[in-house]
């Protein structure tokens, strides 16, 4: 008699196969879930930290203000002069000898316009390339009188930075960034910007050279006795106004405000009442005489003329008749 015990030996080990091959099924279906899980996480954390970059990024950008800020203390792109405390008697006679003398001309004898009553100051702007051997000379020359006009009340003085003259120091855009430099000197310790103006144009550099490092820019701005030249530092070096001095160099290219049609088409441009001078720049005297001259204009411009009074007829006097 025979015993029927169930599942033969082969039946079994197929389904110990079977077992083994959906086990490892599942296991390859978790894998794949586990590896998905990975790469979605993966996604997610790349999308997070690109998210938090944007945003300091943006963050950065707008504390620094970098290429977006204006300096405040601009007027029609320019910065009036409203200190000129010890800059003639030093920074004038450094390089005195580096001016050439017009002949026939005497600096000393030069008068200086004084301020009237009834007459506005005079205005002088100056659009000035601190890379321009032009507005070198001018500046050397004119120092002296130009601090005592502005002392005096006589004239208004203010410098628009520019830089037309960027492609010319070796791809370092010394141009562009003493420009910068100044609108940092002007807007953060206006009382020293005359100072570091005249500074920048007695140790100016030659064409085609590197020209002075942001560092070096710095330094200057701490020499002429900067109040905060830790703030500046940080302008300068950070090129806080960099892109202003571009856009104010392409406005002044575009055309002169508060003229008649004037464009800016080289440096320096100098306007007295909104008259460009066209005299020498070494010739201090010659300045002196086109601004006496405009300041002469406006005052008898502004002034109603006064009739001049006649002397009456005289009345004849008779005469006796002949006998």
């Amino acid at each position: 008699m025979s015993t029927d015990s169930g599942d033969t030996p082969s039946s079994a080990t197929d389904r110990r196969e079977a077992v083994r091959e959906k086990a490892q099924r599942v296991h390859v279906r978790q894998s794949r879930a586990r590896i998905a899980r990975r790469i979605s996480l993966g996604v997610l954390a790349t999308a997070a930290v690109a998210a938090v970059a944007t945003v300091v990024v943006w963050s950065v950008t707008s504390t620094m203000g970098g290429r977006d800020l204006t300096p405040s203390t601009a007027s029609s792109d320019g910065f009036a002069v409203s200190d000129v405390t010890g800059v003639a008697a030093d920074q004038g006679a450094i390089d005195e000898s580096a001016v050439e003398a017009t002949p026939g001309s005497d600096k000393a004898a030069t008068p200086a316009p004084t301020a009237s009553a009834t007459a506005a100051p005079v205005d002088i702007r100056v659009y000035v390339d601190y890379l321009s051997p032009g507005a070198r000379e001018w500046q050397l020359a004119n120092v002296d009188q130009l601090t005592t006009w502005v002392d005096q009340g006589a004239a208004t003085l203010s410098y628009h930075p520019v830089s037309m003259l960027t492609a010319k120091s070796n791809g370092t855009k010394y141009s562009l960034r003493a420009a910068a430099a100044a609108a940092c000197v002007a807007t953060h310790d206006e009382s020293v910007f005359f100072a570091y103006n005249t500074e920048l144009l007695t140790r100016q550099p030659a064409m085609d050279t590197d020209g002075f490092s942001d560092v070096e820019l710095a330094d200057l701005a701490q020499a002429v006795g900067a109040s905060d030249p830790e703030k500046l530092r940080s302008c300068i070096e950070d090129g806080d106004f960099i892109e202003w001095a571009k856009d104010a160099t392409e406005r002044a290219i575009a055309g002169i405000p508060d003229t008649d049609g004037l464009e800016l088409t080289g440096t320096p441009m100098i306007l007295v009442n909104g008259q460009p001078y066209m005299g020498a720049l070494s010739d201090a005297a010659e300045f002196s005489q086109f601004v006496l001259t405009s300041a002469s204009d406006a005052f008898y411009t502004e002034q109603t003329p006064t009739p001049t009074p006649t002397a009456p007829a005289e009345t004849p006097t008779p005469t006796a008749p002949a006998e």
